[in-house]
């Protein structure tokens, strides 16, 4: 794996760590989620301009947004009790399609 690609995913865990943060904040009501909402951001930024040195923005970016997406729809599902629907099941994997489609058209 290179070393593109691990900053790539580190970038995904901590943007999917600080939208967590987001929702745990209780709309910056709760101290240390609102402290880590721009501290986890604040890394993710720095490992997804790392990434960039070797990847494609535009393949950087679909991965980085539909993974982060899609993890954060499971981690609503799992952690908070979202509802899971169709249309919502449906959308997700449309954005997985999305993502496929643009690494595939290199």
């Amino acid at each position: 794996m290179s070393t593109s690609l691990i900053y790539l995913l580190t970038a995904i865990v901590f943007e999917v760590s600080g939208t967590t943060c987001m929702k745990l904040s209780e709309g910056f009501n709760k101290l240390m989620p609102s402290i880590l909402i721009f501290v986890f951001y604040g890394l993710c930024f720095i490992f997804q301009t790392l990434s960039l040195k070797k990847i494609d923005i535009s393949i950087a970016y679909s991965v980085w947004s539909g993974l982060g997406t899609t993890l954060i729809a499971g981690i609503g599902l799992i952690l908070f009790r979202e509802s899971m629907t169709l249309v919502k099941f449906m959308s997700m994997a449309l954005i997985i399609v999305g993502v496929v489609g643009i690494n595939s058209g290199r």
